[in-house]
Order: structure tokens, then sequence, then C-alpha cells
């Protein structure tokens, strides 16, 4: 399907479950448009001059929030951010009544992220700017597998067929579940590995979805490695014994990456707990791509950005 047979104006951006291979694509490829402005010494365009966008975030953040603000002024926009600490919402004030201020405000678009699973899409049916989720919960972080997706494709060139493992805590992580709805849509094949008490009841496998019990057998062969951070706040105790010991089982050290292809890529969604879930050696190794993760971020909400408020070249 072509380019300009897809649109995403108007569309709420809550989950990649919602969008088909032809819309992902449609990000991807704009997102590389975007790339060659952040290499500007000029990083301004006016493509959405005379936009205004609101991040609201209720929970704390640096790559996600940062990322989408860059985003937004890069094009032009104007952009103000909002924290739950410094807003009324501490002193009471609910979540329906903060988006109806933002919305009395005229603005175009909303990036929210909630501890709660489904905020987002709470707020799509609320209020009437576009909604773009910056993670709700351990649901969704549609724009991180989309930057993930985008840095995959820089390096390897395709991602139909690439095998990927996703490392350690799937059962707090947004990402990887957002991972996994993307990269299955776009053909790749997803090796799931970690403590079984860190994987979710609801994971099988399926068409697409293999799961194991020991992460080498997960990353023997792989184009991809995902490592996942763990999630300590959002943990009970007892899910297991101690970070020395996940890192001694679980961990993704130089010799445990030597079973995937020799240029393996390595991601992470930031923040590392560098010596548990990854070593030092491999995060900064050179087939990281942890850093380039960031830049492409600012390039892959760029492109949400521009689809959703304007539909894009086509348009």
């Amino acid at each position: 399907m072509g380019k300009n047979t897809v649109s995403l104006r108007g569309k709420h951006i809550l989950g990649l479950e919602d969008f088909t291979p032809e819309e992902i694509r449609l990000v991807l490829e704009t997102a590389k448009e975007m790339k060659n402005i952040i290499h500007r010494d000029i990083k301004k365009v006016p493509a959405l001059r005379g936009k205004s966008i609101v991040t609201l975030f209720y929970e704390p953040s640096t790559r996600t929030r940062t990322s989408f603000e860059l985003a937004g002024k890069y094009l032009g926009a104007d952009v103000v951010n909002i924290t739950a600490g410094a807003s009324s919402i501490v002193k009471g004030e609910s979540l329906r009544d903060t988006l109806y201020t933002i919305e009395a405000m005229g603005v175009d678009a909303i990036v929210m992220r909630h501890k709660a699973e489904g905020a987002a899409e709470y707020a799509s049916h609320v209020v009437s700017p576009v909604i773009l989720n910056a993670g709700d919960g351990a649901h969704a972080h549609p724009s991180q597998g989309l930057l993930n997706l985008f840095t995959v494709e820089q390096h390897k060139g395709r991602l139909e067929g690439l095998k990927v493992a996703i490392l350690g805590d799937v059962l707090h992580s947004r990402v990887a579940r957002s991972d996994i709805h993307g990269m299955r849509k776009m053909g790749m094949e997803v090796h799931i590995a970690g403590p079984r008490t860190l994987l979710p009841r609801f994971l099988c496998e399926e068409p697409g979805i293999f799961i194991h019990d020991r992460i080498e057998e997960a990353i023997a062969g792989a184009d991809v490695i995902e490592v996942l951070r763990i999630q300590l706040e959002r943990m009970k105790g007892g899910l297991f014994p101690t970070t020395r010991e996940y890192a001694r089982i679980y961990g993704l050290n130089a010799k445990r990456l030597a079973l995937a292809k020799e240029d393996a890529l390595i991601l992470h969604p930031g923040p590392m707990n560098k010596g548990w879930e990854i070593s030092p050696a491999v995060a900064y190794g050179t087939q990281s791509a942890i850093q380039e993760e960031v830049q492409n971020g600012v390039a892959v909400r760029m492109a949400l950005f521009t689809l959703v408020l304007t539909g894009g070249k086509q348009e």
C-alpha cells in the first residue's frame, strides 16, 4: 500500500496494536526525513507553526518528555510542559478536570504519561485534542516501540525476517508490549526470556512469539537484543532473589552476547541499571545503539506530530 493511501491525521496514538503495518511504515519513512532536520545547524522548520502542544506527565521522565518537547519545537509548534508535582494536581485536581482545563486553552495535541493503564485511552474519549500516549502504566509506550523499529531498520536495512530477543522484566514493561505488537506486525520473530515471575501470565507462544526459560536460548543467533530495565519501583518483593543473582542468571554480558550474530544490535529503553540487566562493557560497546535510540526518538516523535496534526506531505 502506498504512502498516499494511508493517513494518520487526527489519529490518537494509544498503542501499536491499533496500527496497521502500512501506518507503521508511514511513520518510519517520515522519521527518515525528520532525522535530517536534527542534523542541521538550525533545527527549525515551520511545519507546525501555529499549533500548540501540551506534555502532561504524571510520572518522571527524561528521554521521552524532552524528546517530545524538542520534536514539537523543531517543527515550529508552541510546547508547554505540565508535571504533576508543579500543577493543581497536587491540590487534588482530577485527571478529567486537568484535561478539561488544557482543552479549554485551545491546544491541538496532548502528550500524556500516567501510572494507570488505559489513562491515555480515557483521555481520548474525554477531550478533543489528539492524544499521544507517552506511557500508561505497564500497558503501552507506542513511540518507544516505533523508535526501536526505526533504529533497527536504520542499522539492518530491513525488519522482516529478523530475530529479536527481548530479555528481562516483561511483566512491568510497557515498552516490551509495544515492541511485541510492532515487531510482529512488521514480520520480525520475537524471542522472550526472563524470570518466570517477570513474564505476564497471559503471555503465550503464538505465531512469531517464542518464550524461553534461559536467555541463552533466546539470544542464540539473534539479529537484535533488547534488554529491559529492572523496574524496582513497580515491583513487590519476592519476584527474584537479589539483583546480583539476577545479573548472574539473566544479565546480558559479553559472554552471552557472543551467542548472537556478530553484528547483533543492542537496544535498551533506558535508564539502564548497569551491572544488573546489562554489563557496562555491552552497554557502551560497538554493537550498542542505546544512545542512537535517543536521537531517533526525536525523529520519530517529530514524524508522529507531523502526521497526526497535518497529515504529512500527501495532504
